[in-house]
């Protein structure tokens, strides 16, 4: 028989609280929330186990598709509390994290991969992994990360992208190793004797870095580039969202490889 819960205090409805607010609960569980039924299809269809699913009463659920998670009818109040999107979300699924290895990234015969050096907002973290989605680029890779790569927000923001788009976790000693051993050149904005990202060649296997917007890149990387790139900017501001210098040095890259775009 189907759980139904309507109570505020039910455990479950607790636990779901808990790890949408804490990193820690997260880690300790070695879960995550995904709010929507959209992206836990999303997920499903990228090898991600879910553990529990909670739908909100009313909602059409095809539980046939996931005949081992256990599946909870919420009410209409309770699960608007737990749900950012409310109503219109009609999903909520705790899944298990996944572990995110460099060795884990299936490259191309010409990868192109995004190096996220200490990423600290979620908002951006998710919106390079929808740009990168975009792209159909090899993978992303955070260095240092600064955030919770199962933050919900991030989540949220990758509509999501982050089931779809391959990811690596390391430390930026790791990943110059990895890319030296898989003969990826390294290409770093960064104000200092950069040249402009049109000038440069995207066509042979590439890794874009990309800093904090707050300091932007660590010294480490200049030091182990190929070049360091920028985008010219026309305006008194000095830089772009991190996210938007992503998308418009990636669809460059495309653009000099003349990949078609659906």
């Amino acid at each position: 028989m189907m759980k139904i819960i309507s109570s505020f205090q039910n455990p479950v409805i607790k636990r779901i609280i808990h790890l949408q607010e804490k990193s820690r609960e997260r880690k300790q569980e070695n879960v995550f929330v995904i709010d929507g039924w959209k992206e836990t299809k999303m997920a499903m269809d990228s090898g991600y186990e879910i553990e529990t699913i909670l739908y909100r009463k009313g909602f059409e659920f095809p539980a046939d598709l996931l005949s081992s998670a256990e599946i909870i009818d919420v009410s209409e109040d309770v699960f608007d509390k737990i749900s950012y999107r409310g109503n219109t979300s009609g999903v909520i699924a705790i899944a298990k994290q996944k572990e995110l290895k460099l060795s884990s990234l299936a490259l191309s015969k010409n990868p192109i991969l995004l190096i996220l050096d200490r990423i600290e907002k979620p908002g951006n973290l998710g919106a390079i992994l929808r740009t990168a989605d975009a792209a159909g680029i090899d993978g992303v890779v955070c260095c240092d990360i600064q955030t919770d790569m199962y933050n919900p927000n991030v989540v949220r923001s990758s509509v999501g992208c982050l089931f779809t788009v391959d990811i690596a976790i390391s430390t930026k000693e790791e990943c110059v190793e990895f890319l030296e051993e898989n003969r990826i050149s390294i290409l770093t904005t960064s104000l200092k004797g950069a040249k402009n990202y049109l000038e440069c060649d995207f066509k042979k296997p590439v890794a874009i870095v990309l800093g904090t917007e707050s300091t932007g890149v660590d010294e480490f990387w200049e030091n182990n580039s190929s070049a360091n790139i920028i985008i010219p900017m026309l305006g008194k501001n000095d830089s772009l969202n991190v996210s938007n210098t992503a998308a418009i040095i990636l669809f460059e890259a495309l653009r000099q490889r003349q990949k078609p775009i659906a």
